[in-house]
Order: structure tokens, then C-alpha cells, then sequence
């Protein structure tokens, strides 16, 4: 039970400061918050609980097709916001887009043969 109460702070921990630290500086924050840091964290987790290297990988190749796609919600939320749309809304819409984005996307890795 310990060891999940340290993983859940050490991952929270870092989502609070990287939030903490964009307050002062959007750009700082964008550099941590844009290291795959939590892909790298669950990386590290699966690996420590089960040493299993294959396992990781297909995590590590998964992940990589489906940032393509993660991407759609940093387009769209940006124009969203400078078109003066409420927050909550361009953030809503953002993730529905982005949520489409990664249907299409798994649709076309499976038409593909590429299975995630």
C-alpha cells in the first residue's frame, strides 16, 4: 500500500509544480509540462512492477501513436481561447476533438495492421 501512496505523490507531485511553476513562467511550465513526463513515470512503474522490458515497449510504441493525435487538443484550445469562446467550452470541445482524433486515428493503426 506504501509503494502506491509513493507513486500517487510522485506523479501528483510533479502535476501540481509543473502547474505551480506556470503560473510564473508559461514557458518554463510548457518545457516541463511538454517532457513526456507522465509516459516516462508510467514507464518506470511498469517496469519496477513487473521487469518486464516487452511490456514497456509496446507501452512506449503505443504512446507514440497516440501523441499524434493528443496534439489536436493543443491546436484547438489555443484558437479556441483567442476567439474569446468561455474556457470551459473551448476546453470541452478541445477534448472532444481530441477524443475523435484518437478514434480516427485507431481506426486508421487497425486498418494498418498496427495494433496498439
Amino acid at each position: 500500500m506504501a509503494y502506491y501512496v509513493f507513486k500517487i505523490a510522485i506523479t501528483a507531485l510533479l502535476i501540481v509544480a509543473i502547474a505551480e511553476i506556470s503560473k510564473r513562467s508559461s514557458f518554463i511550465g510548457a518545457l516541463l509540462a511538454s517532457v513526456p513526463l507522465v509516459s516516462v513515470l508510467a514507464m518506470v512503474w511498469l517496469y519496477v512492477d513487473t521487469r518486464d522490458s516487452d511490456k514497456v515497449a509496446a507501452l512506449a510504441s503505443s504512446v507514440f501513436w497516440l501523441v499524434l493525435p493528443s496534439l489536436a487538443l493543443f491546436i484547438a484550445l489555443p484558437l479556441m481561447l483567442k476567439q474569446g469562446y468561455n474556457f470551459y467550452l473551448s476546453m470541452g470541445l478541445s477534448i472532444l476533438l481530441t477524443i475523435g482524433c484518437y478514434w480516427l486515428m485507431v481506426t486508421l493503426l487497425n486498418q494498418a495492421g498496427i495494433e496498439l
